[in-house]
């Protein structure tokens, strides 16, 4: 069993240890002892150096151990006495902001609003925690990340023993572990058991920023950065509203006003555009149905090609033609390959049954009602086969 030395120092940057195991090529180390965090509890292993060799992953085995993962063998020279270990110090230190932050944060949902912490993530940008017992509203994000800022001001002193299970008293939630279990307590607010690394006090923290809410199954995933993180993305915040800013001449405050406004003008000028297009739709379609002849039977037909676009920009001249007695018109489109088939009432003609069965046949998938309908095949090269069925 390896001795691990984060759990009684966090702070603890270098150390020196012997190697007791080599494996796949001296290149994964197993230590008597080590200041390097595995991935455990949803917080990633630490980073750092080995006898100056990098490390690239630290895991825990089931019996026990810490194995290292190396980006080359150690040097031969290694084994013959203890190797001197660096732990990537700006890493850890992040790392140990976000997780006490996430016991700050638990703890503080778990008080105002009887929200349970069921998992924790740390990633490589942001943390989440999710929760249970309930939704969780903006409104009590805004209260637990006031409350938790409080108490980070309060620069409360978080401290680590080592107790039985079975006389633990006070937890946040109960282990399920038998024997010594490591307890992380943040002063007269919160008790939990974890093999995490831990700053010293709240105040170490530092900000704490609730960022967003997702809904995951029966959990609600709250979103958060702590201390430098915080700071990174306040500023990268900033630099993106103030660039925002500069594009509307405005100031920050003055900017989401201008925003919507403009939003909602360029919604009407869609809504009159649209509007102009149907009527032009409609002028077209009416034009279309004076300009052809009617068939030796009397009922006008239409068929028109399209390389590419939309059978919805067609569906309005469609209907406007076929508003019109008598009058049958095709639409067909070849990319994607599709085609749509608008009839009036009195042309004898079932759109939505000659559509399915037409494209049915080709291999493709439509439908409709009598009036209108429009279906696709799987290839453009099928379209005419389509267009002979539809109107032979």
């Amino acid at each position: 069993m390896t001795h691990r030395l984060y759990y009684t120092d966090c702070y603890l940057r270098d150390f020196t240890a012997r190697v007791v195991e080599r494996s796949a090529g001296d290149a994964t180390v197993v230590l008597d002892r080590t200041a390097f965090y595995p991935t455990s509890g949803g917080q990633p292993h630490d980073l750092g150096t080995l006898a100056g060799v990098p490390v690239l992953e630290v895991s825990d085995t089931e019996d026990g151990r810490v194995t290292h993962r190396l980006a080359a063998p150690l040097p031969a020279d290694a084994a013959a006495g203890e190797i001197a270990g660096a732990v990537d110090w700006p890493r850890r230190f992040d790392h140990m902001q976000q997780h006490t932050g996430q016991h700050l944060l638990s703890a503080v949902f778990e008080e105002l609003f009887s929200l349970h912490t069921v998992s924790f993530h740390l990633g490589a940008e942001s943390a989440t925690i999710d929760l249970e017992g309930g939704p969780v509203s903006p409104a009590a994000v805004l209260a637990a990340e006031r409350r938790a800022n409080e108490l980070v001001f309060e620069n409360r002193p978080v401290t680590i023993q080592f107790e039985d299970a079975r006389a633990a008293r006070g937890l946040r939630k109960p282990s399920e572990r038998d024997g010594e279990i490591r307890i992380v307590t943040i002063d007269a607010y919160d008790r939990s058991a974890c093999g995490g690394t831990h700053v010293r006090s709240t105040g170490e923290i530092g900000p704490i920023l609730l960022r967003k809410l997702e809904k995951i199954r029966q959990s609600v995933r709250v979103e958060f950065v702590c201390g430098g993180r915080a700071l990174q993305r306040a500023r990268a915040d900033y630099e993106s509203l103030n660039k925002v800013a500069q594009l509307f001449s405005a100031s920050l405050d003055e900017t989401p006003a201008m925003a919507a406004a403009l939003i909602e003008s360029a919604r009407a000028g869609e809504k009159a555009q649209r509007k102009l297009e149907l009527d032009l739709a409609g002028y077209r379609g009416k034009e279309l149905y004076a300009a052809t002849a009617p068939d030796p039977d009397g009922v006008r037909r239409v068929t028109q090609w399209t390389a590419r676009g939309s059978l919805e920009e067609l569906r309005a001249v469609a209907q406007n033609f076929t508003a019109q007695p008598r009058a049958v018109f095709l639409a067909v489109l070849e990319d994607p390959p599709s085609v749509l088939l608008a009839a009036s009432e009195d042309a004898g003609v079932d759109a939505g049954k000659l559509v399915k069965a037409a494209v049915t046949a080709a291999g493709g998938r439509g439908g409709g009602n009598p009036r209108i309908a429009q279906g696709s095949v799987p290839q453009a090269g099928l379209l005419s086969q389509v267009v002979e069925q539809l109107v032979g």
